[in-house]
């Protein structure tokens, strides 16, 4: 009896990625032998594709990468009551989830001391990071469930009650990145 662990799975399939294969090294050498198949097929996994990979993939700040769609604030205030409210409140202030909203100014260390207040006004530099975070994490019990109207109907909603836009804003692929966030100016890039 053969008894094979993931471990020596793992182990076996570097070793022999590490080293090439005499297989894969014997096709790869025959220049009429595409890319594709110049590798061994070993009977598992899939061929990954961009729409397989466009959940782990964020937009860019400049607003590259968003989907379609559209939403307003008033069609936020709708999403926000069924799929926020219980974890972040009425007021976007209180709850069992985190404060979304206030707190401006509170990052920089004041003469009346305190803690800083991370929140989407005080903290978040781009819309479009609030967009992604909410289209992938949220609602907390079934992250990536909203629709993209839905996400930016929401952001839209919590953008207007950060007083960030305004009550009849309508947000978009083009719109969102031109959202400029009150602390945006307040990072600095890493010299690296």
């Amino acid at each position: 009896m053969y008894i094979t662990t993931n471990k020596a799975l793992i182990a076996a399939a570097l070793a022999l990625a590490c080293s090439g294969g005499a297989a894969a090294q014997t096709a790869s050498s025959s220049p009429s032998t595409p890319a594709a198949e110049a590798h061994p097929k070993y009977g598992f996994g899939t061929n990954i594709t961009d729409d397989d990979l466009k959940q782990f993939v964020s937009p860019l700040p400049d607003g590259r990468g968003l989907p379609s769609g559209s939403g307003t604030v008033m069609q936020g205030q709708k999403v926000y009551t069924q799929q926020c409210l219980a974890c972040h409140g009425v007021n976007l202030e209180v709850g069992i989830g985190d404060r979304l909203v206030g707190g401006r100014g509170s990052l920089a260390k004041s003469s009346q001391g305190g803690a800083p207040v991370k929140t989407v006004e005080s903290y978040w530099p781009y819309a479009t990071t609030l967009f992604d975070y909410i289209k992938r994490a949220m609602p907390f019990t079934t992250p990536n469930s909203m629709s993209n109207d839905d996400v930016y109907a929401v952001t839209a909603y919590i953008l207007s009650k950060a007083n960030i836009i305004p009550d009849d804003a309508t947000l978009n692929r083009e719109s969102l990145p031109k959202v400029v966030m009150p602390n945006h100016d307040g990072f600095k890039p890493a010299n690296r």
